[in-house]
């Protein structure tokens, strides 16, 4: 079952990859998350852990929060 929440944080994080216009593919260049997990997220399949957040913030240029609120 997907969350809302984590659906939400899916949208922001592909929004913010297209706005660089990054692939997924690239993205995973620029955090370490592998692209099918960046995929998932995207999808609202799966729920980041902390430290997987950090990673995709820091390579997007945005805060945890930017991706979580």
């Amino acid at each position: 079952m997907t969350d809302k929440a984590d659906i939400q944080t899916g949208k922001k994080i592909r929004k913010y990859r297209k706005s660089l216009g990054l692939s997924q593919a690239g993205l995973e260049e620029m955090s370490g998350v592998p692209w099918n997990t960046i995929a998932r997220l995207e999808r609202g399949e799966h729920t980041a852990s902390t430290p997987v957040l950090r990673k995709l913030a820091k390579a997007l240029g945005v805060t945890v929060d930017d991706l979580l609120n």
